[in-house]
C-alpha cells in the first residue's frame, strides 16, 4: 500500500515502525484501498476516494439540544464517518469505513459486573428505556494531534451508573469492547492486546459531561463510529472513548487500559488533553482540525477546564498523564 505524503510531513503524522509492520500484515490480508493525502490537509476531500462515508440511518426520536454543547461548527458527516481510529477494523483511518459496514449490532447486550448491586446482562433496549436523549456538540481531540467537532446523541453515563447501584468499594469503572473475530478483521493483528479495555475514575464517569453515545447527527450511530454504544469523555484524548461497549465492570483498583498496557511511556490512564505534556514522539501544543489547513493551539482539557479541572486539584498532571 503506497501512501503519498508531502515532503515536509510533521513528526506527529509519522507512524511508529511497530504499528507500520503490523499494519502491512493486516492490509495484506484485507486488501484495503489506497488513501491519498493531498497538500497535508486532513479533510474530507483528501479521503473521499479511499474511504466510504456511512449511509444515513434511522432517525432518533425526541432528541433535545444540550446546553453543554460548544457553539463551534460541527464537522461534516462524511468527515466524521471516514476518518476514524478503530483498530478492530484496521489501523488506517479509512479502514473502519470500509470494513465495519456489515458489522451486526442487533441484538446488543451489555454485561454489568463487579462492585455493584445490579449485575447481569442488560439489553440495550433496557438501557435506553425511558432515557432522554440529547445532542451534544463536543470537541474531539485525538492524541495524534488532530481534532473534530462532533454532534453526538447520547445520555449521561451517570444515569446508567445509578441503575447499577455501585457499592462503596467501587472507585473505578472498566469498559470492554466487543471481541468478535468473525466480524472484526483487525483482531487478526497483534498490534494490541484484545479485547480493548478502558477505564475512568468513578467521579469522572459520573461527571455531567461524560456520556454514552448512541447517535450522530440525530441518527443511529454508524458502525465505524462505535455502534451501538460508545463512551464520550470530551476533555480526554480520543482513545479513551471506547467503542462497541459490551461489558461494564465496577472495580476498587485502577484498571489497566489497553494503550497503557501496550505503551505505558506514551499513553497513561488519565489521558487528559494537556498541551504542556508532549507525546514522546510529537508535540501536543497544537492540533489540526479535520477539514482545515492551518494548525490551532490545543486547549487545556480540550477547552472544558472550567467544568473538570477541579477533579484534578493537587495532582501532578505531567506524572498523571
Amino acid at each position: 500500500m503506497l501512501i503519498k505524503r508531502p515532503a515536509d510531513i510533521r513528526s506527529s503524522e509519522i507512524t511508529d515502525k511497530k504499528l507500520y509492520l503490523n499494519r502491512r500484515e493486516f492490509l495484506g490480508a484485507t486488501a484495503a484501498t489506497t488513501a491519498a493525502v493531498a497538500t497535508g490537509v486532513l479533510g474530507s476531500a483528501a479521503f473521499a476516494e479511499a474511504a466510504t462515508a456511512a449511509p444515513h440511518g434511522r432517525k432518533l426520536d425526541n432528541v433535545k439540544k444540550s446546553s453543554f454543547s460548544t457553539d463551534e461548527k460541527p464537522n461534516k458527516w462524511e468527515e466524521i464517518t471516514t476518518y476514524n481510529n478503530y483498530y478492530e477494523f484496521g489501523t488506517d483511518k479509512d479502514s473502519p469505513s470500509m470494513l465495519a459496514r456489515n458489522y451486526k449490532t442487533e441484538p446488543w447486550t451489555v454485561m454489568i459486573d463487579g462492585e455493584c448491586n445490579k449485575k447481569g446482562n442488560m439489553p440495550l433496549e433496557d438501557i435506553l428505556k425511558g432515557q432522554a436523549l440529547e445532542e451534544r456538540v463536543y470537541r474531539h481531540r485525538c492524541v495524534e494531534a488532530w481534532s473534530m467537532i462532533i454532534p453526538w446523541v447520547g445520555f449521561p453515563l451517570a444515569d446508567l451508573i445509578k441503575k447499577c447501584e455501585p457499592t462503596s468499594k467501587a472507585k473505578f469503572i472498566e469498559f470492554t469492547t466487543a471481541y468478535d473475530t468473525k466480524q472484526m478483521p483487525g483482531l487478526r493483528s497483534p498490534v494490541l492486546h484484545w479485547p480493548y479495555v478502558e477505564g475512568l475514575r468513578l467521579d469522572e464517569a459520573m461527571h455531567p459531561l461524560t456520556i454514552l453515545a448512541v447517535g450522530l447527527y440525530g441518527e443511529v450511530i454508524p458502525n465505524q463510529d462505535g455502534a451501538p454504544l460508545r463512551l464520550v469523555v470530551p476533555w480526554k484524548y480520543g482513545f479513551k472513548h471506547i467503542k462497541a461497549i459490551q461489558k461494564i465492570r465496577f472495580v476498587e483498583k485502577q484498571p489497566l487500559n489497553t494503550w497503557q498496557e501496550s505503551a505505558s511511556q506514551e499513553y497513561g490512564f488519565y489521558s487528559n488533553v494537556n498541551p504542556t505534556v508532549d507525546h514522546p514522539r510529537w508535540s501536543q501544543a497544537t492540533e489540526r482540525r479535520i477539514g482545515e489547513f492551518l494548525r490551532r493551539k490545543t486547549l487545556m482539557f480540550n477547552g472544558y477546564g472550567d467544568q473538570v479541572a477541579s477533579m484534578y486539584a493537587g495532582m501532578d498532571l505531567k506524572r498523571n498523564y
